[in-house]
């Protein structure tokens, strides 16, 4: 066991140092806690060994854990300073939830999958991660439940850009989205900078999977 462990140290330091770093990923907050909070501890055991390569890690009901250099951006991106509440759509693992608890005050996690919860709740708590909230819903055409957030965090993408999340925001606020369709998608940074004013930023270009129901506006045919 200590073996392995050591084994699972290096890997980590070596994903941070050889994945994260490199992609641009300078953030000092984000890389001490990637190389300290244990990614593996969200994977399936099957996949553990797996856990600091540069994959996107499968998951059940065909979803995915984003890759390592890819969470390091959305952190760096969204620079959740400690008093700062974060919304999550998409709980997934819960390894970037648990990544926003440490550099917050707050998270609220809202994922479609009762079970993808319920693992993320164990995983958490045995992690000593108890400042998050995690809700069931779908949250493919956005999500208000009266609250703002300083951060919000869309794993999913959108094959079309919507303004679903922006009214969460807080002014300051930051939300990411990945928004197009394969085989290249962009990674959008917006910010809230007025009560009716957003900025938007285009942080990098990825591809992963589509948010559960996200869909296509209806288009007009002749």
């Amino acid at each position: 066991m200590v073996e392995i462990n050591q084994e699972l140290a290096t890997a980590r330091a070596n994903m941070v140092e050889q994945q994260v770093r490199p992609w641009d990923v300078l953030d000092q907050r984000v890389l001490d806690l990637l190389e300290t909070l244990p990614r593996d501890a969200f994977v399936e055991e099957r996949f553990r060994r797996l856990a600091y390569a540069d994959l996107n890690l499968p998951l059940p009901h065909d979803q995915e854990m984003l890759s390592p250099k890819l969470e390091g951006r959305i952190l760096q991106s969204l620079g959740l300073q400690p008093g700062e509440r974060a919304l999550e759509i998409g709980t997934g693992s819960g390894y970037l939830t648990a990544c926003l608890a440490n550099l917050g005050a707050h998270v609220t996690s809202v994922d479609i999958f009762p079970d993808f919860l319920e693992r993320a709740q164990g995983q958490l708590a045995r992690q000593g991660i108890h400042n998050v909230s995690l809700i069931q819903g779908d949250a493919a055409r956005g999500w208000d439940d009266g609250k703002r957030y300083d951060a919000i965090a869309v794993t999913g993408s959108l094959p079309e850009f919507h303004d679903g999340f922006h009214h969460s925001l807080t002014i300051g606020g930051r939300l990411f989205m990945i928004v197009g369709e394969p085989p290249v998608m962009e990674g959008l940074l917006i910010t809230r900078v007025a009560e009716d004013q957003w900025s938007s930023e285009s942080v990098l270009d990825t591809c992963i999977k589509p948010l559960v129901n996200a869909q296509n506006k209806p288009r007009f045919r002749f």
